[in-house]
């Protein structure tokens, strides 16, 4: 008679949940850690404020990831393209002029939105503008902006994260290098290609800590804000997030169509880092890993090193989108409603002031002071909005994220270049890299 087969073996059970955590996507981690940290800021509001060391230290790491990132890859771009300088001007040329026309669609969709809602009826201003008063104090003129364009110094600009002051630079260095040619520019090019690659290994272990940062953030952001704030200003809250959802449906969406983009690839693409950008409510934080998705989406390097950088000094479509709905809000809460031609002034003035000042802190609220005095409307608004920025800014800076990726890819498209076969570079992680 045979004997019956052993039982096989189930394995080791710790091994075996080590293997299903192990399968838990990036995405899926942060959800669950946004989620946990809006519970812990709602239940534990003083003892979350202790987890913005947490949040601090991922935007550090991220932040010190920018400058040689974006340098090494604009004068890789560049420089690697010496004989075609032309193909770069006309590039840059064609993005600031799709910035334009986004730019000017999303400040009438705020325009509307914040028109239809009034937000601002029936809320008072708070009786002291001392906040807003250090706000207005610092004035943005457009010689200003053309100022901050050139750094005083790299090591400055790269230090102080000024992205656009080392673009100016990296872009400077890069026509330079092209021109000296020989041995020079090759070696300094392949410099330049192996600390782009090693900086994409960089975000990649980075990106590991993304959860942890993501939760912390959302805790310390729910419990300073506290329910209260939210009821009182729950109507410009939610006019913004809607006003936000109809741009992406009503100008994103067509622009997809229009330039016949792969819409479920861009949306698989942009998901992560959109959702980085939310929690964090910061631009830089998702920019790393936004450039490597624009890759390997199939835009080319040159492309995304160009592009995505310029849109955060002229491409800010959430921010934009803000201003309109903001500014209109003091107007209604003031009890001063503007005109048809007023809001148009209006909405010219911000078109003008919002470009190209990126660098500044709180640059928002910045133009906002200052258009609502060029209006002689109270800056005491300012201060309201101060109280809910946190939660606006979430939504501005995701969708400013989402606008400036969707632009790489369109100009990609209309450089016919999207997925060319040669267009991925030596050293990013492939879709099924391990690293993400």
């Amino acid at each position: 008679m045979m004997n019956r087969a052993a039982p096989r073996p189930t394995g080791n059970p710790l091994s075996t949940g080590w293997g299903r955590l192990r399968r838990i996507s990036l995405t899926q981690w942060i959800l669950v850690s946004m989620v946990l940290g809006v519970l812990a800021g709602w239940l534990f509001p003083q003892a979350s404020q202790q987890l913005q060391v947490v949040s601090n230290i991922f935007l550090r790491l991220i932040k010190c990831i920018l400058a040689p990132l974006v340098f090494g890859m604009l004068v890789v771009g560049v420089a690697g393209h010496s004989d075609d300088l032309k193909a770069v001007g006309r590039l840059a040329f064609r993005a600031i002029v799709y910035f334009e026309v986004v730019t000017t669609l999303a400040l009438a969709v705020g325009l509307v939105a914040v028109n239809l809602a009034q937000p601002g009826r029936g809320v008072h201003l708070p009786p002291t503008a001392a906040g807003a008063e250090s706000i207005a104090s610092t004035h943005i003129g457009f010689e200003g902006v053309i100022e901050h364009l050139v750094p005083r110094s790299f090591f400055e600009a790269a230090a102080s994260n000024d992205i656009l002051q080392v673009v100016c630079f990296s872009v400077l260095f890069a026509v330079a290098l092209a021109q000296v040619g020989g041995g020079h520019q090759a070696t300094l090019l392949r410099a330049c290609e192996a600390l782009v690659q090693v900086m994409f290994r960089f975000t990649g272990l980075v990106m590991k800590f993304a959860p942890f940062g993501v939760g912390a953030a959302m805790a310390v952001t729910v419990g300073h804000s506290g329910i209260g704030v939210l009821l009182n200003l729950g109507r410009l809250i939610l006019t913004l997030y809607v006003a936000l959802f109809c741009f992406c449906l009503l100008v994103l969406l067509p622009v997809c169509l229009v330039f016949r983009l792969p819409v479920r690839a861009f949306l698989r693409a942009i998901r992560e880092p959109a959702l980085l950008a939310f929690s964090t409510a910061s631009s830089e934080a998702a920019m790393p890993d936004a450039i490597n998705r624009m890759i390997e989406l199939g835009v080319p390097r040159r492309i995304v090193s160009l592009v995505l950088p310029l849109g955060y000094a002229f491409n800010l479509d959430g921010s934009t989108l803000h201003l309109a709905v903001a500014s209109v809000f003091v107007a209604q809460a003031a009890g001063a409603p503007l005109t048809i031609a007023q809001q148009l002034t209006m909405m010219l003035l911000l078109m003008v002031t919002s470009k190209g000042v990126a660098g500044v802190p709180r640059s928002a609220l910045v133009i906002l002071a200052g258009t609502l005095t060029t209006f002689h409307l109270p800056l005491e608004g300012v201060v309201l909005i101060l109280g809910v920025d946190q939660l606006l800014d979430m939504a501005r800076t995701s969708i400013n994220l989402v606008g400036n990726c969707l632009a790489t890819v369109v100009m990609a498209r209309w450089e016919g270049e999207l997925n060319r076969p040669d267009a991925s570079p030596m050293g990013a992680p492939s879709p099924g890299s391990p690293d993400r």
